[in-house]
């Protein structure tokens, strides 16, 4: 059975980051945008950080270029924009597709505990100390609604 842990992705900066660094938390999985209409919840996102990472509530955001081409910008710009604009410090990957043939594996994976298309971006995966999917959110779910289940769980 796979797990989170069993995953290995870069990081915006290109260095791989094994997902098993993260094991023992509750982790919740993002693909983000800059020029989305829902970008601003990454404010959301990183309070929800600084809150609950002392917990044990881990962020993974994933950069997606795949709808209308919100996420256009180089891996610097994509830094340089979250944390100027919303002092993000939880920890953003390299570009990545959660949809279709380029599909990372790790969307596959996601998706295959909750089925369906990821419809836009900012959809958000809740994934257990244990390293199982366990909540899946749509697009337009603010950051502050997951509070309940991330308390649940920590």
């Amino acid at each position: 059975m796979t797990t989170l842990s069993d995953f290995t992705l870069p990081l915006l900066d290109g260095t791989p980051q094994p997902l098993a660094a993260f094991a023992g938390q509750l982790v919740l999985i993002v693909n983000t945008a800059s020029k989305c209409g829902l970008t601003p919840q990454y404010e959301g996102l990183e309070a929800l950080y600084q809150t609950y990472g002392s917990r044990g509530l881990v962020i993974l955001g994933f950069p997606c270029n795949q709808f209308a081409g919100q996420e256009p910008g180089s891996a610097q710009d994509i830094a340089a924009f979250c944390a100027l604009t919303y002092e993000v410090s939880f920890p953003l990957f390299a570009k990545t597709e959660v949809n279709g043939p380029g599909e990372s594996p790790l969307y596959t994976w996601l998706k295959a505990a909750h089925p369906g298309a990821i419809e836009w971006n900012f959809a958000k995966f809740l994934v257990d100390r244990s390293g199982n999917v366990v909540q899946r959110m749509a697009p337009d779910t603010v950051p502050e609604a997951l509070v309940p289940a991330i308390e649940s769980r920590l």
